[in-house]
């Protein structure tokens, strides 16, 4: 079995019902964090000042002297945003079952790790030599771990579910409520078509080439919606059999790694406006870790690489919009649906248990919720000033401190997707599922292209201007 992440890597977790799911979930834990640090900025705003003293990142710099220099006069708020992050995170982790002293010692390595990446990407020639943070998190955490081999204790600091899903609640106080509600319809709307349209090809395919339907399912779902967690999901909804996931979770870490470079380096050669490009990613990656590494990369080359117009928030935005927004919320609906087919039209399952409608909400992934209210908070408190305003003290205060650590959260996560990352472990997936989990991908690259560049290239392009 393949992972991303020593939490992916487990079995899927009992399901949670009631009030217990409050602070048994790594969604609702996501939530907690990321809506308590946004809120903990607005008090701080309010009151007229601000949390960036604690949002400390490496400035832009030429020389080391710079760098050094800046390090050797913030080292106190690195200090403290380094013991913030490991409290909370540290809380989380504990109320999850794991073990808080191997994540704590795990998560120093990550941070000292992570001040590094963030440092060579502020390095004035780094667009030039195409260093991305997120791609040399991705590419460090690869060396590492299948070059070098590091202890498997170590990966209990490895999170990649946990940060990225506190990075997606932190960004919806970056993304504007009105941004998503007039962007909304586009998105589900080309979700829809490329969610149906990827499962059906996978699905059928695998049928066809004898593979069990539970198992062909399980890679539908995992190639049309967002990965591992549809995975997982829609195999225990459909009752699968203990191999499927696996499978199903190889060939979507498999396949997305392989995404993370793709994408970005044809739409540079294509020379996509960043929103579109963000956009196909949204429509293309097959999990929101990997897929948010791929248009960060893209967006930072914006306004740094001749050709490539907008924004590097414009690349984010565009896949929030699609792959959170829109394919995401899918999870529920497909486990729903398979599992009444499973139980009703297949042979023996092993369920035994009657379906409703409140399936959607159990797979429902309860981070989006986060997401949305985190954006329609800064939405409320941009109502109450002009652009002039909001751009003068607004954003200086409180949206860029909190873009920050969600760019801390990100690089965490990116480097997670590494570090856990084993090529001798992507192995056993077998011909036949390699092939019909292929033939989505070609579905997603293709029509996610034709949609973001083609026939919505207007909306992508002159997102958030």
């Amino acid at each position: 079995m393949s992972t991303v992440a020593t939490d992916l890597a487990a079995p899927p977790t009992p399901q949670r019902s009631g009030w217990s799911e409050l602070w048994l979930k790594e969604d609702w834990w996501a939530i907690w964090l990321g809506l308590g640090i946004v809120l903990a900025a607005l008090v701080l705003f309010t009151q007229g000042a601000s949390i960036g003293w604690l949002a400390v990142t490496p400035p832009k710099w030429s020389s080391f002297d710079q760098l050094g220099a800046h390090f050797a006069g913030n080292l106190g708020r690195y200090a403290a945003q380094f013991a913030v992050w490991l409290v909370l995170f540290g809380a989380g982790i504990a109320a999850l079952g794991h073990k808080v002293r191997d994540f704590a010692l795990a998560f120093v390595f990550l941070y000292l790790l992570a001040v590094a990446i963030f440092a060579l990407g502020q390095w004035d020639q780094a667009a030039k030599y195409n260093l991305e943070p997120p791609l040399v998190a991705l590419a460090l955490g690869l060396v590492l771990s299948n070059l070098l081999g590091l202890p498997r204790w170590l990966d209990a600091g490895f999170r990649v579910e946990f940060y990225i899903k506190t990075g997606i609640v932190l960004l919806g106080a970056t993304l504007p409520f009105t941004l998503i509600v007039w962007a909304g319809p586009v998105a589900i709307g080309q979700a829809s078509v490329i969610s149906i349209a990827t499962f059906l090809v996978i699905y059928f395919v695998a049928v066809k080439l004898g593979l069990d339907r539970r198992l062909a399912a399980t890679l539908g779902v995992g190639g049309a919606v967002c990965g591992v967690s549809a995975a997982i999901a829609v195999a225990g909804a459909v009752g699968a059999k203990r191999e499927h996931a696996p499978i199903a979770i190889t060939l979507v870490i498999g396949w997305a790694i392989v995404m993370i470079f793709v994408l970005p380096l044809v739409a540079r050669v294509l020379q996509l406006p960043a929103g579109v490009a963000g956009a196909w990613i949204g429509s293309s990656e097959f999990a929101d870790a990997a897929g948010l590494a791929a248009a960060q990369a893209y967006g930072d080359l914006a306004g740094h690489v001749d050709g490539i117009a907008g924004t590097a928030d414009q690349s984010i935005f565009a896949f929030t919009l699609m792959k959170v927004v829109g394919r995401d919320v899918w999870i529920g609906i497909w486990a729903l649906v398979l599992a009444v087919i499973a139980t009703t039209r297949w042979e023996k399952t092993g369920i035994d248990r009657r379906i409703d409608a409140g399936e959607i909400w159990r797979r429902f992934p309860k981070f989006v919720i986060g997401f949305l209210v985190a954006s329609l908070i800064v939405t409320l408190v941009a109502t109450q000033h002009g652009m002039a305003d909001f751009d003068k003290t607004v954003k200086p205060a409180l949206v860029n401190p909190v873009k920050d650590l969600r760019s801390w959260a990100f690089i965490f996560c990116f480097l997670s997707i590494g570090l856990t990352t084993r090529f001798r472990e992507l192995a056993a997936a077998g011909r036949k599922p390699f092939i019909a989990f292929t033939s989505g991908v070609v579905v997603n690259v293709v029509l996610g292209f034709l949609l973001s560049a083609v026939m919505f290239a207007g909306y992508w392009s002159g997102l958030a201007r």
